[in-house]
């Protein structure tokens, strides 16, 4: 059964850090390229950051650049999100998302975070 389970989100103050997890299992792990999307009350899921397979390329949208780090650990079946210096416009569901090319891709339930002071 597959499974993408997000944790690591909360409440945290304007500045603060956080480091989201997603633990895969049910599928080849390695073999996936991985994603974080968000998506804030009332607006349409959008992209955060892309890592391929083996971690060496990694990609971000404008909005987190500079700030968010996408990382893996094949090992542990495992992708992170490092998040620093939040902003309000930060809060939003994060989910997780596993994508190879011709099967179809795999979505976590998402884990909230909420920037606030």
């Amino acid at each position: 059964q597959v499974q993408l389970a997000e944790s690591g989100g909360g409440l945290v103050q304007p500045g603060g850090s956080l480091r989201l997890s997603c633990a895969a299992s049910g599928f080849t792990f390695r073999s996936y390229h991985m994603r974080w999307y968000r998506q804030a009350p009332g607006k349409e899921r959008e992209f955060v950051a892309y890592i391929g397979t083996i971690g060496s390329l990694t990609s971000y949208s404008d909005s987190v650049k500079g700030r968010f780090t996408i990382s893996r650990d094949n090992a542990k079946n495992t992708v992170y999100l490092q998040m620093n210096s939040l902003k309000p416009d930060d809060t939003a569901v994060y989910y997780c998302n596993a994508l190879r090319v011709g099967v179809p891709e795999y979505w976590g339930q998402g884990t909230q975070v909420t920037v606030s002071s």
